[in-house]
């Protein structure tokens, strides 16, 4: 039978939906996530690939803007729920809804696409680059102490159901959003997200507990997280895991990790898909005792190279000249020269000698400031054809503070 490949239809979202559950191992969802989802869901953004009247393949597209940096927010497809029936591989069906949603983002005007991939080697050979990476962290808290910053006593800590501060939490959130590259500026109804608290996500922990930060009557910070209880012949050993956690200063930080640190009972203290940069690193008597690991966040693509770099601020002047290499958005392919600074840039089609070769995955993963071109160069997937260009670059595509996703979609 042949396949249709088209916009979703309202009436269409259970059996599209029932196919993306079951390829990611279809354990059903509580009412309320499916609920939420289909809401969220952006219906002429999103994509089907239909077999009769069978779903066969999902993708959809969220209206996201993602922080550069210089701290613009920038217009970004938030690819998602992407899924191709096990009975349907090896058919070209990903690569042709990967080729549909690249033209379409191209024609609405947005000059990036990023993603959280199920695995990290399905979607470089589209042209994303993994941009961000995230931290989690198993922290032994009966052996490892903090030392807090100045005015951490001077912020109040208080108990709240996450429900009933989620807009003060929220507008935390948005606060933060500028700051660093890599955030998203979340749209009405995401926030909802941010406190689903179904019973089996909770592997045994406790239902979601938060905890708000106030300094003059100001909320400046919130952490939500649960208890997992445990004990053994020596006592309490309760794990906390860690949900979400902002704040607005380095006290309210400190306050909050200080919290988490030393709630009764608790012997560990487990986080994950936080800032690889985040301040507690710093502030812990043994970061070994911590083990910290790394692994891959966002992932960036250029759908219009000129746009995009043009949207951001660098580091240090630039002036170079990048042969772009991008088979599957070829309007991407060529030379541009890009110029520019602190106060912005500018990025053109040229003729001139090209500076630096590599492809759009490179200048992917490189955009949000966090990953060194130099490095990249080292790996052999940027060449540098004028000595120098490529320290220049990574220096001017750098940013002071390292960009983070901090949530998935």
């Amino acid at each position: 039978m042949t396949t249709d490949l088209r916009v979703l239809r309202q009436p269409e979202w259970d059996a599209w939906y029932d196919n993306l559950v079951r390829a990611f191992g279809g354990v059903p969802e509580s009412s309320e996530e499916r609920e939420l989802w289909n809401e969220l869901t952006e219906y002429d953004r999103s994509l089907g690939i239909w077999e009769g009247d069978q779903c066969v393949g999902t993708a959809g597209a969220f209206s996201f803007r993602v922080t550069v940096p210089g701290g613009a927010s920038v217009p970004a497809a938030g690819i998602t729920m992407v899924s191709v029936a096990a009975t349907h591989r090896r058919r070209g069906l990903l690569t042709s809804m990967m080729r549909r949603q690249l033209d379409d983002i191209h024609s609405w005007g947005e000059p990036l696409a990023v993603l959280t991939a199920s695995e990290p080697a399905i979607y470089g050979r589209f042209g994303y680059g993994i941009a961000t990476h995230q931290h989690s962290a198993e922290i032994d808290t009966t052996r490892v102490r903090l030392s807090v910053p100045p005015g951490t006593d001077d912020v109040r800590l208080r108990f709240a159901a996450p429900a009933d501060v989620l807009d003060v939490c929220e507008s935390v959130y948005a606060r933060s959003v500028p700051g660093r590259p890599g955030m998203l500026a979340r749209r009405p109804g995401w926030e909802r997200v941010t406190v689903l608290d179904p019973e089996s996500e909770r592997d045994g922990a406790s239902p979601l507990q938060c905890v708000v930060a106030e300094r003059d009557g100001e909320v400046v910070g919130y952490a939500r997280y649960r208890i997992k209880p445990d004990h053994d012949h020596t006592g309490p050993r309760a794990t906390v895991v860690l949900h979400d956690l902002q704040a607005l200063d380095p006290a309210a930080d400190a306050a909050l990790w200080r919290l988490l640190f030393d709630l009764d009972l608790t012997t560990t203290l487990r986080t994950r898909g936080r800032p690889v940069d985040e301040s507690w690193h710093h502030m812990v008597s043994d970061i070994r005792r911590c083990a910290v690991r790394l692994r891959d966040a966002l992932h960036v693509r250029l759908v219009d190279v000129d746009a995009a770099l043009e949207a951001r601020t660098y580091q240090a002047p630039v002036d170079l000249v990048f042969e772009v290499e991008d088979a599957f958005c070829p309007w991407n392919e060529g030379r541009w020269r890009l110029t520019g600074d602190a106060k912005g840039a500018s990025c053109v089609p040229t003729r001139e000698p090209a500076d630096l070769a590599l492809s759009v995955r490179e200048l992917g993963a490189a955009y949000l400031g966090g990953v060194s071109l130099v490095s990249l160069g080292a790996a052999g997937r940027v060449r540098e054809l004028r000595q120098g260009a490529l320290a220049e670059a990574s220096v001017a595509f750098s940013s002071a503070v390292a960009p983070w996703l901090p949530h998935g979609f």
